[in-house]
């Protein structure tokens, strides 16, 4: 109890803690919202490529003195194009051209970053996030991008359900699958760029990833699989930061561990996949079997 009243004490007085607080929530938003749509159309490994393969734009964007922002969204496309192009003029199937582009580009990323020295601080913080050190500019480059995210989702809506739950039936329809495929890579690479300071490009697939698997085995309904998952990525967001904040640890490693938390605790105890009451439901059904056999 004393560490929650020093830490909301800390939170009204410091600008660096209430900025990351603020970052981590609309982090926690914009991941929540896309990694449900990745998680439906099987692009788990593609959200890992992309938010490794920014690396080396943001590199180069470090480097020109330019915004993160354009070094990130240039590669991300790049790459999400060049895995494309490999799979569809060559016998190498999706899966394979994914890791042969994504690997490459963060091998690219930290090549570029070796070659000049005292850059290493800058790398740390790029590949795990440093959430405590988020700026204004910071923050009110995520607020954009998350507006720009939400507005894109709410606007396509219906492709973007459509395009996922039943492809063909999209393609038939006159529907540009492949338009919809590339408009999400393009949003991923932003998502990307927005979750840079926060959790870093090496945990930011899992703020994509585990909360809308957490919402996935609690619901099977897109809209509150949203909702859901929206409220795991805050909530992940705003404890990590308290026990960052308070035990002194990575942050962006504690958001990722209290969702990774969230999640096993679903898995386990949700009450229709969960795994404990599921068996537990199999061993009631067998005994009520059981007791039926006996008694006939």
């Amino acid at each position: 109890m004393e560490n929650l009243i020093f830490f909301i004490d800390a939170l009204a007085k410091y600008q660096y803690l209430q900025n990351a607080m603020a970052a981590g929530i609309m982090v926690g938003i914009v991941c929540g919202i896309i990694g449900c749509f990745i998680i439906l159309r099987g692009m788990a490994l593609m959200g890992d490529a992309i938010s490794h393969a920014v690396l080396p734009g943001v590199v180069i964007a470090y480097f020109l003195g330019i915004s993160f922002f354009i070094g990130a969204v240039v590669t991300g496309v790049l790459t999400a194009l060049g895995i494309g192009y490999i799979s569809q003029n060559s016998k190498i199937k999706h899966d394979s051209a994914i890791g042969i582009m994504f690997t490459a580009a963060f091998a690219l990323g930290v090549v570029l970053i070796t070659l000049r020295r005292g850059t290493g601080v800058d790398l740390w913080h790029i590949l795990f996030g440093n959430v405590l050190a988020v700026s204004r500019a910071d923050l009110w480059m995520t607020f954009i991008i998350g507006v720009v995210v939400l507005l894109s989702i709410v606007l396509f809506y219906k492709q973007l359900l459509l395009s996922t739950f039943d492809p063909t039936m999209a393609r038939a329809i006159g529907l540009p699958t492949k338009l919809i495929h590339y408009l999400l890579m393009l949003m991923l690479s932003l998502v990307t760029v927005a979750s840079l300071k926060t959790v870093g490009i090496v945990l930011v697939v899992a703020m994509l990833i585990t909360p809308g698997a957490t919402a996935y085995l609690l619901t099977n309904r897109l809209q509150v699989m949203l909702v859901l998952s929206v409220m795991f990525g805050v909530f992940s967001s705003i404890v990590g930061v308290y026990f960052s904040f308070i035990y002194d640890v990575a942050t962006g490693a504690s958001i990722v561990l209290v969702a990774s938390i969230l999640f096993a605790f679903c898995f386990f105890f949700s009450p229709k996949q969960g795994i404990i009451l599921r068996g537990f439901r199999s061993r009631t059904l067998r005994i009520e079997n059981q007791v039926k056999k006996e008694t006939w």
